[in-house]
């Protein structure tokens, strides 16, 4: 009997899990969408809707859990600052999970886990600037 088991192990260990998760939610919160497995989407949707509804509460102790469980605090500043205020009208829902086709190497079904109400020009905003940074150091 399965009683009790709610969630996917996603043939990874405990620690290897969390950190995965970790790894998946500060990516998510920095660029707004990401491409992965869709077994892995299923599973951050729920906990990435958790922690929007930690930056909505705003106080100390909620941006503590929320370092806690994303171990970027860059990427809690974002989640605090921006999609606080973004979702403070908008009761749960907060994620999108689209199918995407398969992966080539391993016919992996493949989805795109995205924020609803996305900022359009955050996903690899980062790397354009870190770029743009490189080719104006290359010149100097």
């Amino acid at each position: 009997m399965r009683h009790g088991l709610a969630h996917r192990k996603l043939n990874k260990t405990t620690s290897h899990r969390k950190a995965m998760f970790a790894n998946m939610a500060a990516s998510l919160i920095t660029h707004e969408q990401i491409m992965t497995t869709l077994p892995k989407a299923k599973e951050m949707a729920p906990l990435m809707d958790k922690l929007i509804t930690l930056a909505k509460k705003g106080d100390l102790a909620a941006r503590r859990q929320a370092i806690a469980k994303v171990r970027d605090e860059d990427a809690v500043r974002k989640l605090f600052d921006v999609m606080g205020d973004r979702y403070k009208d908008r009761n749960g829902g907060y994620t999108r999970v689209m199918k995407a086709g398969f992966r080539p190497g391993d016919n992996a079904p493949v989805a795109v886990l995205e924020l609803v109400d996305r900022d359009e020009t955050a996903k690899g905003a980062a790397d354009k600037a870190r770029h743009a940074a490189e080719l104006e150091a290359m010149d100097d």
